[in-house]
């Protein structure tokens, strides 16, 4: 349904404490320097149950407890600079809005094309958060429920940094000591380098209209795409079982080329780009509050129409390629070998000469997304809100944990052509509602 959301107030906040000066230059990691400007948008919908609530008092929880967990996540309160962060306490923009409708109307059929209202964007501007490193909108519907939308700039957080700050956030709000200590270790495990007129391996914003869609795989559904994908006699001597990611990932990108009639070969192949969690995958793991872009690319190239067909040549490609995303990978990037960072892979010089079409994943499966608890209970339902990319697909589990929503970034042409593939639609849950 279509909804109206009116900010009524607008405030700064700051951390409850002053950062210390030997800390007020945060200096922009190698992988950071290669981030898109763009900032990563969640939306976290709580359905409040204590009625006798009120949003004065959820309000001022929310924001007490943000300015004390910005004691320890002092960047975000900072003001972006070129390769770094001044955190000079400047705060966070924190927005109140008014939702013209309850919860329970809303989530019954949400439209996708409203999630932006309840983000802290810009009205004038949608992307103009000038240098903002973190915003937060909080918005209360009719019923007393609210719903948190969070930016964050990417320019120096990945999914996992702003999903584990939003967890320490809602345990500081339900009055948990601090027991958690961010490290913000990007810039020494992955020092900044010269990259030149190269800024960033992500996506390029397009001109074109770009409309995103959300499509829900029940467990049930992904669990036959496994089996069928996992069974095929010609794999029994070296049979693969894929993940849920993998089988979705290779799944969504074929029937893409299927419904789009996509043209590929030599002269335009398309390289699939998933990014990849680094924290577990170095010599020396990283703990989960390990603060930054500490993140890299694994990408595959179709460069036959024959391959865009075949969903275990594909499986078996991305299993290969992050496979390859190990200790040693990690220690290249360290030494900032960029032909080891998605730009240069494949020595075949004809795909290096070609029109490369890129085709990017995102998954934030397995993430404590859903883990948020600010002391009202959990989120009923998270939303992804988009960015202005298309080939695009960013994948999150459902709250049950055992299915995944897709939210699929194309252009309007393609999209209308891939939401009515018969061979995807058999594979939907049956309701799309949260």
């Amino acid at each position: 349904m279509e909804i109206e959301v009116e900010v009524i107030s607008k405030e700064t906040v700051k951390p409850s404490s002053p950062t210390p000066h030997h800390l007020h230059h945060y200096q922009f990691s190698f992988p950071d320097q290669l981030s898109p400007s763009v900032y990563i948008p969640l939306i976290y919908y709580y359905d409040i149950l204590d009625h006798k609530l009120g949003n004065s008092d959820v309000f001022s929880n929310l924001k007490s407890s943000l300015s004390k967990v910005l004691c320890h996540y002092y960047p975000l309160a900072g003001c972006l600079k070129h390769n770094y962060v001044d955190c000079n306490d400047d705060g966070v923009v924190f927005l109140k809005a008014q939702v013209s409708c309850q919860l329970s109307q809303f989530i019954q059929e949400p439209l996708l094309t409203e999630l932006n209202k309840f983000l802290p964007y810009d009205r004038q501007k949608q992307y103009g958060l000038e240098n903002s490193v973190l915003a937060i909108q909080v918005n209360f519907f009719n019923c007393g429920s609210f719903a948190i939308g969070v930016l964050i700039s990417h320019k120096i957080a990945d999914a996992s940094s702003m999903i584990t700050f939003i967890k320490n956030w809602a345990a500081t709000a339900r009055g948990e000591s601090a027991n958690f200590c961010p490290q913000f270790v990007s810039a020494i495990l992955f020092p900044p380098k010269d990259v030149g007129g190269l800024s960033s391996t992500e996506a390029v914003p397009t001109k074109e209209n770009i409309v995103m869609k959300r499509f829900v795989f029940s467990g049930y559904k992904i669990a036959a795409l496994r089996e069928k994908y996992s069974d095929k006699p010609t794999l029994e001597d070296n049979k693969i079982h894929p993940t849920r990611v993998e089988v979705l990932s290779s799944f969504i990108w074929s029937r893409f080329a299927a419904s789009t009639g996509t043209k590929i070969g030599f002269e335009r192949p398309y390289m699939l780009v998933q990014a990849v969690n680094l924290r577990k995958r170095m010599h020396e793991p990283l703990p989960d509050d390990s603060f930054g872009n500490i993140a890299g690319p694994s990408g595959i190239i179709v460069s036959e129409d024959s391959e865009s067909k075949d969903v275990y040549s594909l499986i078996r490609k991305f299993r290969n390629a992050i496979s390859k995303i190990n200790g040693d990978y990690v220690m290249k990037l360290q030494a900032g070998a960029m032909e080891d960072f998605g730009f240069s892979v494949t020595n075949d010089e004809r795909l290096n000469k070609a029109e490369m079409v890129n085709f990017w994943y995102s998954s934030l499966c397995r993430f404590p997304v859903y883990e948020a608890d600010f002391g009202w209970g959990r989120p009923i339902w998270i939303a992804w809100g988009g960015l202005p990319y298309r080939n695009l697909v960013t994948l999150m589990d459902t709250k049950d944990g055992d299915g995944i929503e897709a939210w699929v970034h194309m252009t309007e042409e393609d999209m209308a052509k891939f939401e009515n593939d018969h061979h995807l639609l058999s594979y939907l849950s049956p309701t799309s509602n949260p």
